[in-house]
């Protein structure tokens, strides 16, 4: 590989497996563990409902993606198809939304491993947890882009045998009454304490945010498609198992908590899935689950790090970014991409640092507003490039969105509604002001950089992550 062509193109190192527990890993982070207790306390055992729905949804939206990156396996992803198929600025602002969504998800993931590493360490401060998260996670992404997504296999399987394993006891409490004395719990926990619905359909509407949260991050299967091997095989089995995943992984796993504890319980007498495995015995189940939510938060931060170098990678590649960005390592990594991302990263230590209490609840409520946009781009990019197919065209496409248009359109109001209701809730309203503010500062950079002149934009590299 010559030098020119090393400064192009990114290593296709990533293999099925890790494709697979990638898109879990990036969903599986503090929107379940942490998250999910304040949306069941919006919606009570309603929350199995909304996490159900949502993740219909999602999976609407990742066929969508899937129809065009098997098409079209390239780094950028939704933010190239959006270049594509919606016109130069919807590219730029999507590649730089992307960008901005994974830093602020970031920072709620580095803030989550400060509260938990004050677990083992409790005089420690959680900014300087932060910062060493973010140095290692930093490291990480240098490595060669098999041995992250190695790296990344078995963070996300840590994961997923923790949450079967809860799963599992918790069927053998509410069947056979293991860890109650041999008395079967049931299901009745489920309608006992106000019925399905306690707060109405009010609770369920106000529990979305929370729900898409936990979401955000599935898609990051479309950044891999550049590194994958075999994308048309590989991305096909990643995105068609994302549905009955989220079923086994969310719903399963509320299903089980909320059958055993009383909804009303749930976050003030600690973690649901601690208590689970306490009742059976495990004295050190405290531990061990602490352990596994760090390595869950790490994942999902691992997961963004990756996410904002490839992103700044392709925006460097359309000259919407500064070129040395569109460079890569030996080893195939965009590296100062990556630096740069780890850098303003680093407002996330400050603010852990300054406002410890409102961190959380600041970057939750705008990575869902910018993952928002982001679904919203892929289900209009995918309704623009099969109106582009000409009707034979079309007959060959290899990969179908189900239900076609009516999924792409039911998937956007959905979307619509939860912005909606972020509006109208007072905790979550900053992200509709910082979100859109953000939007048009990217809108009002494109066209005094004069990104709308084509002699600016870089047009020749369309193909640069081959």
């Amino acid at each position: 590989m010559s030098e020119n062509t090393q400064a192009k193109e990114l290593h296709r190192g990533l293999e099925e497996r890790h494709i697979n527990l990638m898109s879990l890993g990036a969903a599986i982070g503090v929107g379940l563990f942490l998250g999910s207790a304040s949306a069941i306390k919006m919606a009570g055992p309603g929350i199995i409902l909304a996490y159900a729905l949502s993740g219909l949804i999602m999976f609407f939206i990742m066929r969508a993606l899937g129809e065009m990156a098997i098409q079209k396996p390239v780094a950028g992803s939704f933010s190239t198809y959006a270049r594509d198929y919606l016109g130069p600025l919807a590219g730029y602002i999507t590649g730089w939304n992307y960008w901005f969504l994974w830093v602020v998800t970031c920072m709620a993931e580095i803030t989550a491993v400060g509260v938990y590493m004050q677990y083992w360490f409790p005089n420690t401060s959680g900014w300087i947890w932060a910062l060493v998260a973010l140095i290692i996670m930093s490291i990480v992404n240098f490595l060669a882009v098999k041995l992250y997504g190695e790296l990344e296999f078995w963070f996300a399987l840590i994961k997923i045998i923790t949450i079967c394993a809860m799963i599992l006891v918790g069927f053998g409490m509410i069947l056979f009454g293991i860890g109650n004395g041999g008395v079967a719990t049931g299901i009745k926990n489920l309608w006992s304490h106000g019925g399905l619905f306690p707060h109405g359909i009010k609770g369920l509407l106000m529990s979305l945010q929370m729900v898409m949260f936990a979401y955000l991050g599935i898609e990051v299967i479309g950044v891999t498609a550049g590194e994958v091997k075999n994308p048309e095989k590989t991305l096909a089995r990643a995105v068609d198992s994302v549905f009955y995943r989220i079923l086994i992984f969310y719903v399963g796993a509320l299903f089980v908590i909320m059958s055993i504890y009383p909804w009303q319980e749930i976050g003030t007498k600690g973690s649901p899935f601690v208590l689970t495995f306490q009742q059976i015995g495990i004295k050190s189940a405290a531990g061990i689950i602490n352990f596994v939510v760090l390595t869950a938060a790490l994942s999902s931060c691992n997961s963004g790090i990756f996410s904002t170098g490839r992103m700044l990678f392709d925006l460097a590649h359309h000259g919407e970014a500064p070129k040395s960005l569109g460079k890569v390592t030996k080893s195939g990594v965009p590296g100062l991409a990556i630096i740069v991302s780890a850098a303003v990263l680093l407002i996330g230590v400050i603010l852990n640092y300054m406002v410890p209490a409102k961190v959380f609840t600041w970057v939750t409520s705008i990575g869902t507003f910018t993952a928002i946009w982001t679904w919203g781009i892929i289900l209009l990019s995918q309704l623009r490039h099969r109106k582009s197919q000409k009707p034979e065209g079309s007959k060959q496409v290899k990969y179908k969105l189900p239900l076609y248009p009516f999924s792409s359109y039911l998937s956007l109001a959905f979307l619509v509604l939860v912005l909606i209701v972020m509006g109208i809730d007072p905790d979550q309203r900053i992200a509709v002001i910082i979100g859109p503010v953000f939007i048009l500062m990217l809108v009002a950079f494109y066209y005094i950089k004069g990104f709308n002149r084509s002699g600016k934009v870089n047009k020749n590299n369309k193909e640069h992550a081959g």
